[in-house]
């Protein structure tokens, strides 16, 4: 058995912010959920849909590891990062720091952990990885799926080696943080800038405001597009929910980031931006309880009024990141 002392193992509400938290807490440095998502400029949106796909994605952040990577800069840290096609190479990839007392992020196929609540493969999951011994890896997930938990190494090794949408093979990183350091008030309005900047010029048409623009286009064709509505509508309501693909949790976050803010930064830019968001959190809860209500109805009317707030999100929360922008 190999276990890193002196864990703490409190799950938040995002995967990749809880992996991240427990990561930096090991280095010293304990920041808010919304402080971890805003500083890694994480706040996004995607409508993402394919012929390959039964239903639409829609997700709410950058893409995965994305966080992790602008965290890392933002905060001057040192990230190793490590991918394999081997698989005794990737179990030497974890094992070699946990047996040096230092934790270790790992991405992964959600589907095939042994705790998960909900078997969809999602690909883009990240936990982190304190401890194992000859049956068992011990890791820290969200607080909805456990917090610290445990699964098979056999059931790990096959949720790491997963192929498809948003995998990264065997991915593995360490993160080690410069001796003292404390929250860096001068790395805050870059960070805000470079989510807005991202947001309001997106490289194409379904990411950022543009992407919510379509979303509010293509949701109330939502019925005929399923072949399945009274699944893939609730569905999609309580993944926006509670796991933030495109809905109100990141939008909390990033709120709740931008009131840390205003408490180091006087500017009505951000307060503006705060305004907006606050704004902006609660119709997202509307488009997912819409959503639920057009699945469990049939009806397709909740699915037309869901495109309308679409409409006015796409138009507020361009409004809040062209004033964050002015910071």
């Amino acid at each position: 058995m190999a276990m890193v002392k002196d864990i703490d193992v409190r799950g938040m509400q995002h995967c990749e912010t809880s992996a991240l938290g427990m990561l930096l807490r090991h280095e010293g440095l304990d920041l808010s959920e919304p402080m971890l998502f805003g500083l890694g400029s994480g706040l996004s949106f995607i409508y993402w849909d394919s012929k390959s796909m039964g239903f639409p994605f829609l997700g709410g952040r950058v893409k995965s590891f994305e966080l992790t990577r602008n965290l890392a800069a933002m905060l001057g840290l040192e990230l190793l990062v490590a991918q394999t096609t081997s698989p005794r190479k990737a179990w030497q990839n974890v094992a070699a720091p946990i047996d040096a007392g230092r934790p270790v992020g790992l991405q992964l196929d959600s589907y095939h952990l042994d705790y998960f609540g909900s078997k969809v493969h999602f690909g883009g999951h990240v936990v982190a990885m304190y401890g194992y011994d000859e049956q068992d890896a011990y890791l820290v997930d969200t607080a909805a799926q456990g917090g610290a938990v445990s699964t098979s190494l056999a059931s790990l090794a096959r949720a790491r080696a997963e192929r498809g949408p948003m995998t990264a093979r065997n991915r593995s990183f360490t993160i080690t943080a410069p001796i003292g350091l404390t929250l860096p008030q001068d790395r805050i309005i870059p960070a805000i800038k470079t989510c807005a900047d991202a947001f309001l010029h997106p490289p194409i048409a379904n990411l950022g405001h543009r992407g919510i623009e379509r979303a509010a286009e293509q949701v109330p064709k939502w019925l005929q597009r399923s072949d399945n509505p009274r699944e893939d509508l609730p569905q999609a309501a309580v993944l926006m929910e509670r796991a933030g693909t495109g809905g109100a949790l990141f939008r909390n976050l990033y709120r709740d980031f931008l009131t840390e803010c205003a408490q180091l930064v006087d500017s009505s830019h951000l307060r503006t931006g705060h305004s907006l968001y606050t704004e902006a959190a609660t119709l997202w809860t509307q488009v997912a309880a819409l959503l639920a209500a057009a699945g469990e109805s049939g009806d397709a009317t909740p699915l037309v009024r869901a495109g309308s707030v679409l409409s006015e999100l796409a138009r507020i929360e361009r409004d809040a990141m062209r004033a964050l922008t002015m910071l």
